[in-house]
């Protein structure tokens, strides 16, 4: 991260909730009928901010704004964020600490526009970041895009039509002069 870039909030969820998830026994992905919903760990605010091209799944304290835990997401789909195999409305992040520590829980949303949400802010920052790169990209190898030619093949003409010009003599529709004004309305 550079010390110029700064943070920026792509979406915050008043209220979203936090289970402990069995670890995963098969390859089949997580389910969410498997996580006791009526009882969760803990409940609080969402907040997605990026800074650079790393965004940040942020809970945090509903009246406080003191963080619970926070997820990097560097790439998206990818093991920071799943979503569960039974329900639109639950999915699998991947916390940090500062020291390296990770581990997985469930998020929900009592709300499915709310999940949706969730996951198009996600999906709309990394599809910025993916912009960015091709722009960079671009702007380091200028000559690789292709050229647009103005110029005129050999042959080619074109005809103008240029109004009010004065026509030869004997055409018919000759323009009229214009009275002159005096400036004031009439």
């Amino acid at each position: 991260m550079e010390e110029g870039e700064y943070e920026s909030v792509l979406c915050v969820k008043p209220e979203v909730h936090v289970y402990r998830i069995p670890p995963r026994a098969t390859n089949r992905g997580y389910r969410a009928a498997e996580w006791q919903l009526d009882q969760p760990s803990w409940s609080g605010r969402l907040r997605i901010t990026a800074k650079g091209q790393v965004a940040y799944i942020k809970l945090e304290d509903r009246t406080s704004g003191e963080l619970f835990a926070q997820a990097p997401v560097d790439q998206f789909p990818g093991s920071a964020v799943e979503s569960v195999t039974d329900s639109s409305r639950y999915f699998v992040i991947r916390i940090e600490d500062g020291n390296g520590r990770r581990a997985f829980i469930g998020i929900g949303f009592g709300d499915r526009g709310d999940a949706f949400d969730f996951n198009v802010a996600l999906q709309d920052h990394f599809k910025w970041v993916k912009q960015q790169c091709e722009f960079a990209k671009q702007a380091q190898n200028p000559d690789q895009g292709p050229k647009l030619d103005l110029g005129f093949k050999e042959g080619q003409t074109i005809k103008l039509n240029i109004a009010n010009m004065k026509k030869k003599e004997g055409a018919a529709g000759t323009p009229r002069a214009r009275p002159a004004s005096t400036g004031g309305l009439s």
